[in-house]
């Protein structure tokens, strides 16, 4: 894939709800709390409780500043707000990742183009990234990867809570992404359907942008007047080459 000047990319960037894994983010965030507050039931603590708690540390975890890991933060603020003993919740949340969390999987779409597009991306870059909002352990994001056919093995990297120190739309989110992987933002291409969390975020810290629309997020503060299309389109562009510009 070209960019600027016909120049290879030297890491690609994948957004998976939404991009890769088709949905509508209200609905799957419905069916996955319902499914994480039934494994955390035998804490003693309702939905009521346990969602709200959830939903502070990932308020906290999208304000890190990068002095800790996400994962730190978001335990931090829920062992504070429900009580529970993170050594009791920890392995519970663990096994809910691994196995319950697939009962979810029915909300979500197919895409069997998923595949076909993180190859054409690897056999045309070095390093090929599931850049996901790192707001899930790692494995919350392989059990969601696998749902569209994909694994670790697919990618250079991926972003989780147990590594990174920020989230998006924070710009230093991919700042950190590419000094981890040793390349320069301006060399660098974000897939996303999220016009601010991607698209945004993304080129305000140097790297280009590619849109999905297939299930777009739009942003009344970051329109998205850049490259993009259907993931078909994108992946068609992969296979054949393009240029963001």
């Amino acid at each position: 894939m070209a960019g600027k000047g016909n120049k290879m990319y030297q890491a690609i960037f994948f957004d998976l709800d939404g991009t890769l894994l088709p949905m509508d983010q209200e609905v799957f965030t419905k069916a996955y709390f319902a499914k994480l507050s039934e494994k955390l039931a035998v804490t003693g603590k309702s939905a009521g409780e346990l969602i709200p708690a959830v939903w502070a540390g990932v308020k906290q975890m999208v304000k890190n500043d990068g002095k800790r890991t996400n994962e730190a933060v978001f335990w931090e603020t829920f062992v504070q707000l429900t009580g529970l003993s993170e050594e009791v919740v920890r392995p519970l949340c663990e096994d809910f990742y691994k196995v319950d969390f697939h009962a979810v999987r029915p909300v979500t779409g197919e895409n069997p183009l998923a595949l076909r597009a993180v190859a054409a991306a690897r056999a045309i870059c070095p390093n090929v990234v599931l850049a996901s909002n790192p707001l899930f352990p790692l494995d919350g994001q392989l059990t969601r990867m696998s749902w569209v056919g994909l694994s670790a093995k697919d990618f250079t990297a991926i972003t989780s809570y147990e590594t990174d120190s920020f989230c998006k739309p924070n710009p230093a989110y991919y700042q950190a992404l590419c000094k981890r992987l040793g390349v320069d933002p301006k060399d660098c291409l974000m897939i996303g359907n999220d016009e601010a969390e991607d698209m945004a975020a993304a080129t305000a810290a140097g790297l280009s942008g590619y849109l999905v629309t297939d299930c777009r997020i739009p942003s009344e503060a970051h329109p998205w007047k850049g490259a993009q299309g259907s993931f078909a389109e994108l992946t068609d562009a992969l296979e054949h080459g393009f240029a963001t510009k």
